[in-house]
């Protein structure tokens, strides 16, 4: 399911009131590949549910990942994302950093991917300050949307 920022953080403490361990992950997830989806199975695995949080176009625009990025808007991108089994919902977010997100929902668990240097993971602050875990995945070697969007150009 696709959540507003308010429904999230409603979502967030009924489940938590319940005793289910939350995990957080957050990116822009343009276009899925292989490494996506092994990295989100991956951290599904560290707790009971799992909240996405997408960058929005203008944020994922700020990451200079390139002029005409995303290809996917933010609506798309989270609608992919919740028809993955791993995924039990997503919620999208407008600032450059997901701190603001990460301080609202609270989760028990934050991941990242293994490209992020411990001390540089936003909002580890916040989940270690809680008794979190802050949780860095392997990348999957060879993928990248960057790599997936040169492919199709050259094709």
């Amino acid at each position: 399911m696709v959540l507003t920022r308010e429904e999230a953080v409603a979502w967030a403490a009924r489940l938590r009131g319940q005793g289910f361990r939350l995990i957080f992950t957050n990116g822009v997830f343009d276009l899925l590949h292989p490494g996506h989806i092994r990295y989100l199975r991956d951290a599904r695995r560290l707790g009971d549910v799992m909240i996405v949080a997408l960058n929005s176009d203008r944020s994922a625009r700020a990451l200079a990942k390139g002029p005409n990025r995303p290809i996917n808007t933010a609506a798309e991108r989270a609608e992919v994302l919740t028809a993955l089994a791993c995924v039990d919902a997503t919620t999208i977010f407008d600032e450059d950093t997901p701190h603001a997100i990460v301080t609202a929902l609270q989760p028990e668990v934050l991941v990242k991917g293994a490209d992020w240097a411990e001390g540089t993971i936003v909002g580890a602050d916040i989940v270690e300050a809680r008794g979190g875990r802050v949780v860095r995945i392997p990348l999957a070697e060879g993928y990248s949307t960057t790599r997936l969007i040169e492919k199709a150009r050259r094709a």
